[in-house]
């Protein structure tokens, strides 16, 4: 079998630059990788363009997602050519389950306060909301083991979320099928990492867990999590 094709979808708040240092780490052990754009626009949408991009890909696929990007490969993930899935930090949902059910059953952290709400355009007339972190909240909220200098970049290139996102519900889990490997950032502020722990045991996930690490954990520390999707390629390869 050829060496799998790492795909990372990033999440809410951030972009591709997420991935640059897990991005390296993984070049230099000779892993092909590819990181697009997550629109952030809707659950099944968003899922319908990681599933566009895996289809491009000829051989097999390892499917990372980190936070609202694990909501998307669950889905995405049915897909023949992907053979497994690596979830950073992420929500991983069960069929016809949400965001909202996953923040309804666990206490709710800081983000609910500290999101700004925007109205943007939609076709044919209309508009619809979206959110960011104030950028008040988001060094301590986000990413609190990243440089301020870093933080402060991060905080101005925000990508919105729309915010009907988290009302859609699922229509498949992948992890049903697919062996997962599943990292969870001890001290998260934005997804509770009870609610990290409670997807990976659900998903009978292979998990790993770092203390003290913020939800940016793909940027604090990439070589970790580049040595787990390296983990999963491994395992699968």
């Amino acid at each position: 079998m050829p060496t799998p094709t790492v795909v990372l979808v990033h999440g809410a708040f951030t972009d591709t630059a997420c991935w640059f240092g897990v991005v390296a780490e993984l070049q230099s052990h000779g892993i092909p990788v590819v990181a697009p754009p997550n629109p952030l626009r809707g659950l099944v949408s968003d899922a319908a363009h990681v599933a566009s991009v895996v289809s491009r890909i000829d051989g097999p696929v390892v499917l990372v997602g980190h936070s609202y990007g694990g909501a998307l490969i669950t889905m995405a993930g049915t897909a023949e050519n992907v053979i497994a899935l690596v979830y950073v930090a992420a929500c991983i949902l069960q069929e016809g389950e949400s965001l909202s059910d996953v923040r309804d059953r666990f206490l709710a952290t800081e983000l609910e306060n500290s999101l700004r709400h925007w109205t943007y355009p939609v076709p044919g007339g209309g508009e619809a909301v979206e959110v960011t972190i104030t950028e008040e909240a988001f060094p301590s909220l986000f990413a609190a083991d990243v440089s301020r200098t870093v933080v402060r970049v991060l905080a101005s290139c925000q990508r919105p979320l729309a915010v009907s996102a988290f009302e859609e519900k699922t229509t498949a889990a992948a992890w049903r099928t697919k062996p997962s490997w599943a990292l969870v950032a001890g001290a998260d502020r934005v997804i509770p990492p009870d609610a990290e722990r409670f997807g990976a045991r659900r998903a009978g996930a292979t998990v790993v867990e770092i203390d003290g690490a913020s939800h940016a954990v793909a940027l604090s520390q990439p070589t970790a999590v580049a040595r787990l999707i390296r983990d999963a390629v491994q395992a699968v390869g």
